[in-house]
């Protein structure tokens, strides 16, 4: 199906046209860029919700307890799911689909899972694409869920207006929230599986480090949650309604895009389609031990001319 016919279905409000169009954007077709500015203009009407937090912290379950609460407020959701790579496929491995299959059926819902593909910072590179995708689409609500916060899986607070960070009492040592940079991201703490000993005890140590921090207009809430049973999901959702009644996610709304990542990651994808098809014969120089890779490489980018014409081969339209 040509990308003018997939537009079309996805303007006239067509799933299939939505999950194609997903598709292009996330395997970096020619013509996504486009077709990702057609749309753009009709961005920025959804609630952008961010679940994040370590492996194993029930941000799946939470997310699905989520899902129902909004539903049975009248809202459609649609959900991107960053998963792992599949170290031989590239594709996502846990299936998040699989596991939120309560909602397969619901018109109201949409799931889409994302493979990270090697990427750090806990979402996949599309992700910005597809958030912008299902808010044009017309969905109430965006819930992105990453893959896993480490130390440096942070990219979440630059594409939600809010940022909910799911822990464990198993978590251990809270310093390793102060290590990840949690304190800092973090719209709303829940402490998952809350029936487990512990809970109570990182809920407070929790409150004593945010009463640290300098003050804001906003003031992070720190939730016990069970999400299996939905113990605690109705004071979440309360919590997601006063952080946007607050004007705090103001601040995020403005910055969901950043030009700047965008054009980086154009140019990238421009050089490395440059790169496959010409300079055959600097590589050759390179493969023989005549020349050195830093000098190749100097080479180019020492030359304006060759710059562009790298780019201007890489740029391939639908």
């Amino acid at each position: 199906m040509r990308i003018e016919e997939i537009m079309e279905k996805f303007t006239a409000g067509d799933r299939r046209g939505l999950a194609r169009l997903i598709s292009l954007v996330e395997n970096r077709a020619p013509g996504a860029a486009d077709a990702m500015q057609s749309v753009y203009g009709r961005c920025g009407r959804a609630r952008v919700i961010g679940v994040t937090g370590p492996p194993g912290a029930g941000k799946s379950t939470l997310t699905d307890a989520l899902i129902r609460r909004l539903r049975e407020q009248g809202k459609t959701v649609g959900v991107v799911a960053v998963d792992p790579s599949s170290p031989f496929s590239g594709g996502a491995i846990l299936g998040d689909r699989v596991r939120m299959q309560d909602h397969f059926l619901d018109s109201g819902v949409f799931i889409r899972s994302l493979s990270t593909r090697g990427r750090h910072g806990g979402l996949a590179r599309p992700t910005r694409e597809v958030v912008h995708l299902l808010d044009a689409f017309g969905f109430d609500v965006v819930l992105v869920e990453t893959v896993g916060v480490g130390q440096t899986e942070l990219d979440v607070m630059r594409l939600a207006e809010t940022t909910v960070v799911v822990l464990v009492p198993e978590a251990g040592d809270t310093i390793q929230v102060m290590k990840a940079g949690l304190l800092e991201i973090a719209n709303i703490f829940v402490v998952n599986k809350a029936d487990r000993e512990g809970a109570r005890r990182l809920k407070n140590e929790i409150d004593v480090m945010l009463h640290m921090r300098p003050a804001s207009g906003w003031s992070v809430p720190v939730l016990l949650t069970e999400a299996t049973s939905g113990k605690g999901v109705d004071e979440l959702v309360s919590s997601l309604e006063a952080h946007e009644a607050s004007g705090a996610t103001a601040l995020r709304r403005g910055g969901r895009v950043e030009w700047q990542e965008v054009l980086r990651e154009e140019v990238l994808l421009r050089l490395e389609r440059g790169l496959a098809a010409c300079e055959e014969s600097l590589a050759g120089e390179v493969e023989r031990g005549d020349k050195d890779p830093y000098a190749a490489a100097l080479e180019i980018l020492n030359d304006p001319e060759r710059v562009t014409r790298l780019l201007a081969k890489g740029e391939t339209r639908s």
